[in-house]
């Protein structure tokens, strides 16, 4: 492994190129099931890979581990061994076993002989759902007897990886109810002495962000133990996990009362993809409604919008049901089939897809010390991200917390701009290589209080010279930004607003309006224009910043204006100037996503048409007769996947205009 963690044996790893998963989350009492019957059907389906449940809470294996429970269904098979026979008649037909391993609880005899690797709420209560009693991470169990489990496993059989599901520090049960930080032994030795000796017992507690960030990096280390000791038995087999794993692991679903944010997939892809592009990201599709609401197919509409985002980002496409294909029937399926067999049938061009956009969207890291309200940081970046979208501005989401280190390895460099949206207070280091990057000819589009350490700036490539006051503004203020010195045309300033001086050199060219009475009409005056910059341009080294010290994307989040939209989109294209990859006339709702692969320049462009409140419904379809002009004059032929065509193209000053076909839920366009 290379210093980053990442694996870099010589031997070729299948899991490094694409392929297709398919999860049978099965009950105890599906241990009988039919091995070649189930293979049949994952086949049909476009997967390769099968996904399936063998230890932890229940073993689905003859184990002899005294700390494991073995399912009392084998008995109905012949051999007694479920992942025997399943390993036999996959690797016989060329599909890869996956053994998903649920540590997260144990059966309460196991529970009552050994209290001390059980979770201990605040109340000294443990959490106990259907017989299962939820285990700690900082505990003996999975500090030591997983690896145990896992030995067992390896000695006797050859799966072709591990996933672990709910590897987490507990404090929400199955039944969704809150349960508090753990208390138990382990944890107050392992996190005690960091936090003063007393352990945070909620969010609302003294100490629990630095409590959440001292489990994350445990998590991570318990991680790369496991990892490890994989690896050194069986070398050809990954672990599917977080981000210390072989493959980044996220699943996408539905919850009942959970706002939809349509992008959430591509998000969590992008995110990782471009921190590190060499390592696999697999997203797990759940096909039902939610774990509540497990007899209930998803929308087939949402459905496939989550696997296309996965393969449109360069992931690889996995699907989850309950059960067995046979148990339950997931209307979803046929469409997610769709989506899953077009990446089978086009591996080529999904063989080493790595991320190639120009501009990377910053995701706030949630974590940090310094985070501010996260959830007006979060409508910020989704603001900014729908702004982007719609207008055709191909970009990556880049985690905030990677920033220090892709600057110092240079990797910031293949981005020409970086939207920084309302992130607070940054790492002295962030800050000096966000610096450095503009010095080198990068450029920042900065928004709310990125960079803003009480009244300190802490960019120096920024046109702010230092924080007056701030401004968070109620939801009905009557404060408002002047688009442009050259336009009439008024915007609401919702959020926060920061009362800035501009650095010597700074060009502003946005103003800002004072408030006035709402009412009654007859009082309705006295806009008066403020002198308090509203966006500041600035030049440093070889590279430009533009500002913005108020919350566009919050605001375009909440009300929807196509002005706020505007001004983060027009920003970035100004900054961008002739570094933008792409021209289009297509409607707002075709995403394009831009990557890279071993078959060239990939462009995904999804329809989103469909996209309602809560889910998708059916899209509308784009005519024939749009087109894309990229730059460039290295494109030799291009072709369209779903249409199976080649589409005319003119070329010119140093650019390819190509005529797109009719597109319906998508198309992917391969130029080489």
């Amino acid at each position: 492994m290379d210093s980053d963690g990442v694996r870099t044996a010589t031997t070729d790893l299948w899991w490094q190129r694409p392929f297709r998963m398919f999860q049978t989350n099965i009950r105890e009492i599906d241990a009988g099931l039919d091995v070649a019957r189930v293979l049949d059907q994952i086949e049909d389906y476009g997967a390769d890979a099968w996904l399936l449940s063998v230890g932890g809470i229940i073993s689905n294996y003859p184990t002899r581990l005294p700390h494991q429970s073995p399912n009392p269904v084998l008995t109905e098979r012949a051999s007694g061994d479920l992942l025997g026979d399943a390993l036999a008649a996959a690797h016989a037909r060329g599909v890869r076993v996956l053994a998903r391993m649920d540590f997260s609880k144990v059966a309460r005899p196991i529970a009552e002989a050994h209290p001390e690797w059980c979770y201990l709420a605040p109340d000294g209560s443990r959490q106990v759902y259907n017989g299962l009693t939820s285990v700690c991470p900082s505990g003996v169990y999975y500090q030591e007897k997983v690896v145990e489990v896992l030995g067992e496993i390896l000695g006797s059989y050859e799966p072709d990886g591990f996933f672990f599901n709910w590897m987490s520090y507990n404090e929400v049960d199955y039944a969704k109810r809150y349960r508090g930080v753990c208390q138990c032994l382990s944890c107050r030795a392992a996190f005690g002495p960091e936090l003063g000796g007393t352990l945070p017992t909620g969010p609302d507690s003294p100490g629990y962000a630095r409590w959440q960030r001292l489990t994350s990096a445990a998590l991570e280390t318990l991680l790369g133990r496991i990892r490890e000791f994989i690896a050194a038995r069986r070398p050809e087999a990954p672990l599917v996990m977080g981000n210390t794993a072989d493959i980044v692991f996220h699943e996408a679903n539905n919850a009942i009362g959970r706002p939809l944010w349509p992008h959430r997939t591509s998000e969590h892809v992008s995110a990782a993809r471009s921190y590190h592009p060499q390592v696999p990201v697999l997203v797990n599709c759940v096909a039902f409604l939610d774990m509540p609401y497990r007899l209930v197919s998803e929308e087939p509409r949402l459905f496939e919008q989550y696997l296309l985002q996965a393969v449109a980002r360069g992931a690889i496409p996995s699907t989850y049901i309950m059960g067995t294909p046979d148990e339950f029937d997931y209307e979803c399926l046929p469409a997610g089939s769709r989506v899953v067999r077009f990446h089978r049938d086009h591996q080529d061009v999904y063989t080493g897809l790595v991320p190639a956009a120009r501009t990377a969207l910053v995701r706030p890291d949630p974590l940090k010390p310094t985070a501010s309200d996260p959830v007006h940081t979060e409508a910020e970046f989704r603001g900014a991200w729908t702004a982007l979208l719609e207008r055709h501005i191909p970009f990556d989401a880049l985690p905030e917390n990677r920033l220090a280190e892709l600057g110092r390895s240079r990797a910031l460099d293949r981005y020409a701009l970086l939207v920084l949206p309302d992130l607070g207070v940054l790492e002295e280091t962030v800050a000096r290589e966000l610096d450095a990057y503009v010095q080198r000819g990068g450029s920042l589009l900065v928004t709310g209080s990125t960079g803003l350490d009480a009244e300190r700036a802490q960019l120096e490539s920024v046109g702010v010279a230092e924080r007056l006051v701030t401004m968070d503004t109620p939801e009905m203020t009557w404060s408002s930004a002047v688009v442009r010195e050259d336009s009439s045309a008024v915007l609401p300033m919702l959020g926060a607003f920061h009362v800035v001086r501009a650095r010597a050199g700074a060009e502003a060219r946005m103003s800002v309006l004072s408030r006035a009475p709402y009412g009654p009409p007859e009082k309705c005056y006295g806009h008066l224009p403020l002198d308090h910059p509203a966006r500041l341009d600035f030049a440093h080294g070889a590279g430009r910043t533009i500002a913005l010290p108020w919350t566009p994307g919050r605001a375009y989040r909440d009300v929807g204006l196509g002005g706020l939209g505007a001004v983060l989109a027009d920003s970035a294209r100004e900054l961008l100037g002739d570094r933008l990859e792409i021209d289009t006339d297509l409607p707002a709702q075709v995403e394009v996503v831009v990557g890279r692969s071993d078959a060239g320049l990939v462009i995904h462009l999804r329809n989103l048409t469909g996209l309602r409140h809560q889910s998708f419904g059916d899209p509308v379809t784009i005519s024939a007769g749009h087109q894309i002009t990229l730059r460039g004059n290295d494109i030799s032929a291009a072709r369209t996947l779903v249409a199976g065509a080649e589409p005319s193209s003119e070329s010119g000053d140093g650019r390819i205009t190509i005529e797109l076909p009719e597109i319906g839920l998508f198309e992917v366009l391969v130029l080489s």
